[in-house]
């Protein structure tokens, strides 16, 4: 008998359907047709266990009216669809003590189709590679047209709204830069960064530059369907076409200040490749999720798995970096100089360090990102609520299909 669908929301707003849910219909499917890596083996293992008793947890008490409801913990992991929200919003918290009152720009960076074997058979090399040369290209251009120094933030992204292999890049670009003897902030032009079709042709020679000497040290893994990239005569040719082709470099709209910088933030930078709130339907084989404008994929359970798991970063690889002037060596320098300057408070006689302003407790910040608040009891109102902890258990095996 087949299994009764999965719907996507109760009637309450909140995910019914899951991509924890699917993880455990099909994974050991996806494993017996597969071989994962050790960090997707992790990432399986910690979204199927995530807020399940497997990890353990606490029963909320209410000490007034008497109303219990376990809360299991999290896993923690920065590819669980469920762990982003905290974590990004501490991580917002902490960069606006970086974020300068300027214009500022959005550009993306993608890397080619033909590269895409490479970056998946070495994503640690690759990334950083992609992410340098997008980083560089922009800084050369600030201090080739604007004779200052820019501030560059970088997001990578490995994903298409279809979950298929697609890295590129984020980057949120200052409207102007600090001058070498920081006395003067230089903008750029109100509605225009630099040219795309520049950025894209310098970005390109930065990429193969980086791809040429990661190929002559041998760093890279050219085993799979790479195995051809080991004549170099095919390697010489598949640079020689790359280099006859026209990248895409994207420019956006430019923000329109520091306000939608925050927005922008929210929403990228510890998105995963696909949330819990996109997920429409699982009837037990095929995986049904919005795309965009409307539209919807319908996928195999064990094709949404796989797609889901190519987007597995490498252990302790860093997926926003800072370049410029927001780079941390000039947070506390350089940054705040640019800060006074735009604020007309270039009398100032020297970059103070701002004032920090301290850490802000988990709860405090869930109240503030959803209005929950775990210290008030919802069935009776008091703010009677005592936690007791909940003992590890070995979660049920099968998977999760009442939806009820």
């Amino acid at each position: 008998m087949a299994a009764e669908p999965c719907l996507a929301r109760n009637g309450q707003g909140r995910p019914r359907l899951e991509v924890a849910d699917i993880f455990r219909a099909a994974g050991e499917a996806y494993r017996d047709r597969y071989v994962p890596t050790f960090e997707q083996r992790k990432v399986m293992a910690a979204i199927e266990r995530c807020r399940t008793v497997a990890l353990g947890g606490h029963l909320d008490v209410c000490t007034k009216c008497g109303r219990e409801k376990p809360a299991y913990n999290s896993c923690r992991n920065r590819h669980c669809p469920k762990c982003q929200s905290l974590t990004q919003a501490r991580w917002i918290e902490k960069r606006r003590e970086r974020i300068i009152p300027t214009k500022y720009f959005h550009v993306v960076f993608t890397m080619p189709q033909e590269l895409r074997a490479l970056a998946r058979r070495n994503p640690d090399e690759m990334y950083t590679l992609l992410i340098e040369a997008a980083a560089r290209t922009l800084l050369d251009f600030g201090r080739s047209r604007l004779h200052a120094q820019i501030g560059v933030t970088t997001v990578l992204h490995t994903w298409t709204r279809d979950l298929r292999f697609h890295p590129h890049v984020h980057c949120i670009v200052t409207g102007g830069g600090l001058d070498d003897d920081g006395v003067r902030w230089i903008p750029t032009h109100s509605r225009f960064l630099f040219s795309v079709t520049a950025m894209s042709r310098v970005f390109r020679g930065k990429l193969l530059d980086g791809l040429s000497e990661l190929y002559a040290r041998q760093t890279l893994d050219l085993g799979g369907p790479c195995a051809g990239l080991a004549d170099p005569a095919a390697f010489a040719a598949l640079k020689d076409g790359l280099h006859r082709k026209e990248w895409v470099v994207y420019a956006k709209r430019p923000f329109g200040g520091p306000t939608q910088v925050f927005q922008y933030l929210g929403r990228y930078t510890h998105r995963v490749g696909l949330s819990n709130q996109r997920l429409v339907s699982f009837d037990g084989h095929d995986v049904c999720f919005r795309t965009k404008h409307g539209k919807t994929a319908i996928v195999e359970a064990v094709e949404f798995v796989r797609r889901f798991l190519l987007h597995v970063l490498p252990t302790g690889f860093v997926k926003i970096r800072h370049y410029g002037l927001v780079a941390a060596a000039n947070a506390t320098t350089r940054l705040e100089i640019a800060r006074r300057l735009l604020l007309n408070q270039d009398d100032a006689p020297s970059a103070a360090p701002r004032e920090l302003k301290p850490p802000v407790g988990w709860r405090d910040l869930l109240l503030a990102l959803t209005g929950i608040d775990l210290l008030v009891c919802p069935a009776c109102g008091g703010r009677s609520i005592e936690r007791q902890p909940l003992p590890r258990r070995s979660p049920q095996p099968a998977p999760r299909t009442d939806t009820s």
